[in-house]
């Protein structure tokens, strides 16, 4: 896999797979800027049955509405994922019940895990001693941080009911506070680089 380079996940479905358009550029930014990292500041899209996916050791994906992953397309990610990739999912609202379902498909007998606050992807670079943080509301219920592990290692993490690629995203577009912003960006960071390192 290419070390410093990260890409976009495009998915099937109808599903707006390319909402959030500032919000990996300036993660990149922020990251490049604080741990040290040199990831190509223009993020890459890439298909969930393209082979190219296995050049990224992570791929982001969000979106507000449907996903479907084709039988070849769900074996492709299940491949990449074992074989070291890491999948950042980010729930903007209305993602949830249909990536739920793709991703049994996937892995059929994983389930998704809640993930406790000590677990190192909430202690690189910057430590979230209660987890993952909120930064947008949805349903008025608490941000969880969830993954599937295979093999005693963590190969997704999705944030639920926390948003955080709306926190990337340029400070215009939800009008976010800076420390709500800083917040997103760092726990951002800190997944880049837990994927980087495991």
């Amino acid at each position: 896999m290419v070390a410093q380079d990260v890409a976009i996940l495009k998915y099937n479905g109808g599903g707006d797979w390319y909402s959030n358009p500032t919000a990996v550029p300036n993660l990149i930014q922020f990251t490049n800027e604080n741990c040290h990292t040199k990831i190509s500041k223009d993020p890459k899209t890439v298909a969930v049955g393209d082979i190219d996916i296995f050049s990224y050791p992570i791929v982001f994906m969000t979106g507000h509405g449907n996903v479907y992953f084709s039988d070849d397309e769900a074996k492709n990610l299940r491949n990449y994922l074992i074989s070291g990739g890491f999948l950042h999912i980010s729930d903007n609202y209305g993602l949830d019940k249909f990536v739920r379902k793709e991703l049994k498909k996937v892995f059929p007998t994983l389930q998704l895990q809640e993930i406790p606050a000590d677990h190192p992807i909430y202690n690189q670079t910057f430590t979230f001693k209660n987890g993952l943080p909120k930064i947008h509301e949805h349903d008025k219920k608490v941000p969880q941080g969830f993954g599937l592990f295979y093999e005693g290692r963590l190969i997704c993490f999705y944030d639920y009911e926390s948003d955080l690629s709306d926190g990337w995203e340029d400070s215009s577009v939800h009008n976010n506070p800076k420390e709500i912003r800083e917040k997103a960006l760092k726990m951002g960071a800190n997944i880049i680089e837990y994927a980087f390192k495991n």
